[in-house]
């Protein structure tokens, strides 16, 4: 298994010996090191294009993608958005996106529980290919749907936004704390959804908070527009700079 989250797909598999824990540390440190040498690349290459990027985490079903087919619709007249989807399999999600006006590309792991800054660095290029050299204003990379791998790699990004669903329930920001210390953002989705389900608004916020004091938290639903605008007003006024 991997190292480093479990998944498998890292490819520093290792053999259990006396010394084994001194290994997995180096392994470890070696893996999370090139990461961030990458992704200190991709930030670089975002700012040389005046690129705003903004990496989504979530556990799978938060609304990720829904929420970003309603923020393309919303603001396609004012900016060129370009996506990189991850997910395991499948081109689904990048076919939404595309549908909504946006450019996308599709970066599958095959199976691995998350991004890394080397695939969104190809992915880029590929995107930056299909937009015939161009580049997007806003950058969107939704990451595979997982609470806890992703928060450990940086990808480059200017904005780390982490999602969390009222059917998921309230408990999410005490049962995976990194995702919100590591984040700047904390969207709470599907409000329509509040009615129907125990689910405390102030204390999750309060939680959340306690992680991390510094978090922008929006509460909104994508289906019926409720907190939408502010939304798009954060993202337009990031954009300003």
């Amino acid at each position: 298994m991997c190292d480093v989250c479990g998944c498998g797909n890292h490819g520093n598999t290792m053999v259990v010996s006396d010394d084994s824990a001194r290994k997995t540390v180096e392994v470890k440190k070696s893996l999370l090191d090139e990461n961030e040498r990458v992704a200190e690349v991709n930030r670089k290459h975002f700012d040389e294009k005046g690129v705003l990027a903004i990496n989504l985490i979530s556990s799978p079903g938060s609304g990720k993608t829904t929420l970003l087919e309603k923020t393309i619709e919303a603001l396609k007249g004012e900016f060129k958005i370009g996506v990189l989807e991850g997910d395991i399999e499948t081109e689904r999600d990048a076919e939404r996106v595309r549908a909504k006006g946006a450019y996308a590309v599709q970066l599958t792991t095959g199976g691995a529980c998350h991004l890394e800054a080397p695939l969104v660095h190809k992915g880029f290029h590929a995107l930056e290919k299909q937009m015939d050299g161009g580049a997007p204003d806003i950058l969107f990379i939704e990451n595979v749907g997982n609470l806890v791998c992703p928060s450990s790699f940086y990808l480059g990004e200017h904005v780390r936004v982490v999602l969390v669903s009222v059917p998921e329930g309230p408990d999410k920001p005490a049962k995976y704390p990194k995702a919100f210390k590591t984040s700047d953002v904390f969207i709470i989705t599907k409000a329509d959804l509040l009615p129907y389900f125990d689910f405390d608004v102030e204390k999750v916020k309060e939680e959340a908070l306690s992680l991390n004091p510094n978090l922008r938290i929006f509460v909104l639903s994508a289906k019926t527009g409720e907190g939408m605008e502010e939304w798009l007003n954060y993202l337009r006024e990031l954009k300003k700079g």
